[in-house]
């Protein structure tokens, strides 16, 4: 039998790379800035984040080189805990993903605003009441369109909606490139000077801000979980070094564009700001630079929701070919090959979750205690699938340096993640909780006997 081609350490770098540089880098500085009481926590949290981002890359490339299942998540949750854990987490993640899709769809509806409704930059405008609602309104709408569209471009089948993810993703990359720029065009005239705290915080507010910071740094850094997926397609030599290249690259340009948003815009200032990329073209280029940079970041919103759009009803797909969903998940259009009823359900779903949340702050801090879940669980199996794979070890597969270190490091932030948000968003934190619980129950009254999901997914699990 052929041996299947590798990817090359480049390749893999750059799967790294474009996995997890979304958009949020383009909003979530804000929030990891708004309580930070100085710079030095601000940049002490996306290092933080980077160096957790590392541990999970390095964590899920292991667990997808021991267990290479088709069927995702679900399998591996299946295979370590349970099928109800598995079908509850594995929903729960589809949420967090809707959810995610409907925080950036809100990114772009503030930033495309401000082209329509100048008036909002007007800080006396803006401390009206009604005029706050009706901007959060076209706000709200504006995301509603961009995901009403992208579904029917995704109905008209994966070959259309692919060459959208390119022509946009090409987009997204013009706009990083902008975002840097000002480092090097501003002057002095234009840089305000970060300004720190004179109010000396104590310990507590130093954690409570670091938390809260990690909360919208994971959410910028999400993505590197699925190396999970990459496990054996990768020169094992290779695995390591490209998550290193990758994530070292990804920390750097992370650090680099906060540097510019502190440069020309000010620490102080980043913390009440939205539309922070828009406000440098504006700071250095003039107004029409800021409204031509707020149309290229709405277009880079979309590549985020096309692609949502395009992956998450594979996910149910798969899951109703494991006879965990309906088998109506499973339909396709007979012209276009769409996921008709999958598609539809996850695009009303990220509606959903626009109109129940509204705010940007509101759909983070949700989606990311539901990723908290997901994200404690699967890097928790490594300790599991170590022992029942043991026969694996030294036959090629990828074994990580630094075991059990990474994976606790990993689990430890994200518990500290969901502490956070535990204390101070109690509310969105039990909502979730809930969510979670009522999934797993779920489970017990639709799915089949769970005998039967273990033994097929034993028989998947490679024996040597």
């Amino acid at each position: 039998m052929t041996a299947r081609p590798k990817l090359k350490l480049f390749d893999f770098t750059m799967i790294v790379i474009s996995l997890v540089i979304g958009m949020g880098i383009f909003r979530t500085p804000v929030n990891v800035a708004k309580d930070a009481p100085s710079t030095f926590v601000f940049f002490a949290a996306w290092i933080a984040g980077g160096l957790v981002a590392l541990c999970g890359a390095l964590t899920y490339a292991e667990i997808g080189s021991r267990l290479p299942v088709t069927g995702g998540y679900y399998k591996i949750f299946s295979y370590a805990y349970h099928p109800s854990i598995a079908f509850g987490v594995n929903c729960l993640i589809l949420v967090s993903n809707a959810a995610s899709l409907a925080g950036v769809a809100i990114i772009g509806g503030e930033y495309i605003t401000g082209v329509f409704v100048p008036a909002m930059k007007d800080a006396a405008y803006m401390q009206v009441a009604a005029n706050q609602q009706y901007i959060r309104m076209v706000q709200m709408a504006i995301a509603i369109a961009a995901i009403v569209i992208f579904y029917g471009v995704n109905l008209l089948g994966l070959k259309m909606s692919a060459r959208t993810q390119s022509i946009l993703m090409m987009v997204k990359i013009v706009l990083i490139l902008l975002l840097i720029a000002p480092l090097f065009f501003a002057t002095g005239a234009d840089v305000v000077t970060p300004v720190i705290s004179t109010i000396s915080p104590t310990m507590n507010e130093y954690v409570k801000a670091f938390g809260i910071g990690l909360v919208a740094v994971s959410f910028t850094y999400g993505g590197y979980q699925q190396t999970i997926n990459f496990g054996g397609e990768v020169d094992r030599k290779n695995i390591s070094r490209g998550i290193f290249l990758g994530i070292s690259a990804i920390i750097i340009l992370y650090l680099t564009i906060n540097y510019a948003y502190i440069k020309v815009i000010g620490f102080e200032q980043l913390k009440t700001s939205t539309n922070i990329a828009a406000i440098m073209a504006s700071k250095i280029f003039g107004p029409n630079a800021e409204r031509v940079l707020s149309v290229f970041l709405f277009l880079s919103v979309l590549a985020y929701v096309n692609v949502l759009l395009m992956s998450n009803p594979r996910v149910m797909y798969a899951m109703s070919e494991d006879r965990i969903l309906p088998p109506a998940f499973q339909k396709r259009n007979a012209k276009t090959g769409a996921l008709v009823i999958s598609l539809t359900v996850f695009a009303s779903l990220c509606a959903l979750i626009v109109f129940w949340a509204e705010e940007f702050d509101t759909i983070l801090s949700f989606s990311i205690f539901l990723d908290c879940f997901g994200m404690i669980l699967s890097a928790g199996s490594i300790f599991i699938l170590r022992k029942k794979t043991a026969h694996l070890n030294g036959t090629g597969i990828y074994q990580m340096k630094l075991y059990p270190l990474l994976p606790i490091i990993f689990i430890l932030a994200y518990v500290f993640v969901a502490l956070s948000l535990l204390v101070n968003e109690t509310k969105l934190s039990l909502i979730g909780i809930g969510v979670l619980a009522a999934f797993v129950l779920l489970y017990f009254l639709l799915a089949k006997p769970t005998t039967t999901d273990n033994a097929r997914t034993q028989e998947e699990t490679p024996a040597s």
